[in-house]
């Protein structure tokens, strides 16, 4: 085992100095209870199984009122549904023999409750006879179903196939047999490796972030799988996860390791330069994830359902990636601290980047209005497609084109018409039935609507001329709540899937300033707290927002618009809020790395134009090596069949891209010379009342 060499010359530390004291006494069994922890709770997350349920409920909406009442009138009635799609140019009739001997097969699949065949159902058979469906029911929701009882499910139709007969199926449980993780989680961690090894010129130096970044990582998911058993947690929780993971993990590790290294250069021996490292960039690390926890935690203020078991999940997260950089990384730095410090002195010649960015600091401060127009004329830019953002819930019309979801959307469109898939529902307990279907057979936008049906409660069907994606649609919605249906006595609700996307985006832009003034107000408190000044909070603030606003832009412009190829369509409803918090809190991270540093050259030499200098010479290399490694990891998500994952990966990409290279390489500096010793300006008596939490020990 490898003997560390005290030093006579002790820093002063605090408690994170103390605790990775700890840690280095204590390494095999610091490193031995991460790994109990990682395989205790993936074991028991295997035995156990997830129990996700994706809860969309918003109370008080028309869309949930209605559900509401079809819960009340048949609550045994549950289950997911799904179709199987037939297309033959000779006419369905040709091919009923293949096509009722499949489904017959399908109704002895498990789980299967029900099967209607087209053949008796006229409704379900287009005009021209080509095109025709069958709905199954299932005895279960979608994501309780097994996985390989759908698969069956598919493949006993698929066997239907033969020549001038084309079987495709729909629905949401089959849309889970064409979804995968994809390459995208090892492409990005992959990436990271690689330019972790360029960093640091060795594979072990570049391999514990990555470690530190798998242990927390892994050990979260399997806590959140446990967890999904008693809390609802969305379906899409736990790539989400692993999205901001890996790339907070490694990004965290990283700049506690980068600080380590440099302590070494500058003479302290391993033991001590782990300590200075956790007692400088760990109080970062811990400030920074502090940010991302409160801006996540945030989203509880939205008061939504489908998002509050997302935001304790992705927070839970960040803060085992933050307990891992400060228990773990200093083990591991023991435990491989000889062969690391042979490492780093051998490479010791390649500082000179600190000096690079010192000249950038300098050229930045010369006239430093020429970079801050530049950067805020790049960051205005990438934000105004986000005028145009829409929001809404994507359908199986974004699919890739070649799965058997899409095929089958495409089939209904042709044959039943674009807005065939997801009709408009529309219920009354009071209104005439028969009225209200005339009211909308007569109303622009609606190309069919069906026989009122139920008793007590009656339900009428419309089908809109356009898609459940076009804005034509929630258009329609829109005006049959406020113009059309008004106008006949009695009260009406309007619901289903379009409606519910309608009703959510509305709900997200009620409660959003509330939800902005918490996350804002809470973080540019807690930057006032550590830096002591006013000024600061107030510029983090406004550049958060812009960083923010050119990642929604930009998927906007892709996702939304269609630029570079991608399917155009509306934004997940719930998505950009996400990006919100998620973005909001990674930047800070960046703005506290950067001005710490600033913070601490300003107490040291009371020279604001110095500190700034030193500050981006300090930090500039590792917050951009951290920047494009995060990149890299966020950036593999569009790899990622799932659009919602790639919206995330896209838009935290982009933030964190012109986070570090627009706003903290030119514009921040700019600023920061700009305001020059007004940066640190705190009145007296607000100094006086506010708490003293310094990022920075009180001497070295």
């Amino acid at each position: 085992m490898d003997t560390i060499t005290l030093s006579r010359r002790q820093p002063p530390g605090g408690a994170l100095s103390k605790l990775a004291g700890w840690s280095q006494r204590h390494r095999w069994l610091a490193v031995s209870l991460w790994l109990l922890t990682l395989i205790g709770v993936t074991l028991g997350s295997q035995l156990a199984g997830s129990a996700y349920h994706d809860d969309h409920s918003l109370p008080g909406t028309e869309s949930q009122q209605i559900m509401d009442l079809f819960k009340a009138q048949a609550p045994a009635q549950t289950g997911a549904t799904a179709e199987i799609v037939f297309k033959s140019e000779n006419g369905l009739a040709t091919a009923r023999g293949p096509i009722d001997g499949m489904l017959a097969e399908v109704r002895g699949q498990p789980h299967v409750k029900s099967v209607t065949s087209p053949f008796d159902t006229p409704s379900a058979v287009s005009r021209e006879g080509t095109i025709g469906y069958a709905a199954i029911a299932f005895d279960l929701e979608s994501n309780d179903l097994p996985y390989d009882d759908i698969v069956r499910v598919v493949d006993t139709a698929k066997k239907a196939e033969a020549a001038g007969l084309q079987v495709e199926l729909g629905g949401e449980p089959i849309k889970r047999t064409s979804e995968s993780g994809g390459p995208s989680e090892g492409v990005g961690l992959l990436a990271a490796l690689v330019v972790l090894v360029f960093l640091f010129r060795s594979i072990l130096a570049a391999g514990l972030p990555v470690i530190a970044a798998v242990f927390a990582v892994g050990s979260t998911l399997g806590v959140i799988v446990l967890v999904s058993r008693f809390v609802d947690i969305a379906s899409y929780t736990a790539p989400l996860m692993m999205l901001v993971g890996f790339g907070v993990g490694v990004d965290y590790a990283l700049l506690i390791f980068s600080r380590y290294r440099s302590e070494i250069l500058d003479g302290l021996d391993r033991e001590h330069a782990a300590r200075r490292a956790l007692d400088t960039a760990g109080r970062s690390v811990l400030f920074a994830g502090g940010t991302v926890i409160i801006a996540l935690l945030g989203l509880l203020a939205l008061g939504l359902g489908s998002l509050r078991g997302v935001a304790l999940a992705v927070a839970l997260t960040v803060l085992v990636t933050m307990l891992a950089s400060i228990t773990l990384l200093p083990a591991l730095l023991s435990l491989f601290g000889r062969r690391l410090e042979k490492g780093i002195r051998k490479h010791a010649g390649k500082r000179e980047h600190g000096k690079a960015w010192g000249r950038l600091g300098d050229a930045v401060q010369r006239r430093p209005m020429v970079p801050l127009a530049i950067g805020l004329l790049v960051l205005v830019g990438l934000s105004l497609p986000a005028l145009g953002m829409r929001l809404g819930f994507a359908d199986a019309g974004t699919d890739p084109e070649t799965s058997t979801t899409r095929q089958a959307y495409d089939l209904m469109s042709e044959g039943f018409g674009p807005g065939f898939s997801e009709p408009l529902v529309v219920v009354t307990e009071s209104g005439d039935g028969v009225a209200l279907r005339r009211k909308l057979e007569a109303t622009p936008g609606i190309a069919e609507v069906t026989p009122p049906m139920g008793q007590g409660v009656t339900t009428v069907l419309a089908f809109p001329t356009s898609s459940p994606q076009d804005e034509a649609t929630a258009d329609l919605v829109e005006r049959l709540r406020t113009e059309v249906l008004p106008g006949l006595p009695g009260k009406y609700l309007v619901g289903g899937s379009v409606a519910a996307a309608v009703d959510f985006a509305d709900a997200v832009g009620d409660r959003l300033p509330l939800f902005v003034l918490v996350v804002v107000g809470l973080s540019a408190l807690l930057l006032m707290v550590v830096f002591r000044s006013i000024l600061i909070p107030l510029k983090a603030a406004l550049l958060n927002l812009l960083s923010i606003g050119a990642a929604l832009g930009v998927m906007t412009a892709v996702f939304g618009d269609g630029l570079f190829g991608a399917q155009p369509g509306p934004i997940e409803a719930f998505v950009p809020v996400l990006i919100f918090a998620i973005v909001f809190g990674l930047s800070m991270d960046y703005e506290v790395f950067l001005v710490s540093r600033m913070h601490e050259e300003w107490r040291r030499t009371g020279d604001a134009r110095h500190a700034v200098r030193q500050g981006l010479a300090s930090t500039g290399g590792v917050i951009t090596a951290a920047a494009v490694i995060m990149i890299l990891v966020f950036g593999a998500f569009l790899l990622n069949p799932d659009r919602m994952l790639a919206q995330f990966g896209l838009g935290l990409a982009v933030a964190v891209l012109v986070d570090a290279f627009v706003i903290r390489c030119l514009v921040v500096p700019a600023v920061m010379r700009l305001l020059g010793e007004r940066a640190w300006w705190l009145p007296r008596w607000l100094d006086r009342r506010l708490p003293h939490v310094a990022l920075e020990p009180s001497s070295r």
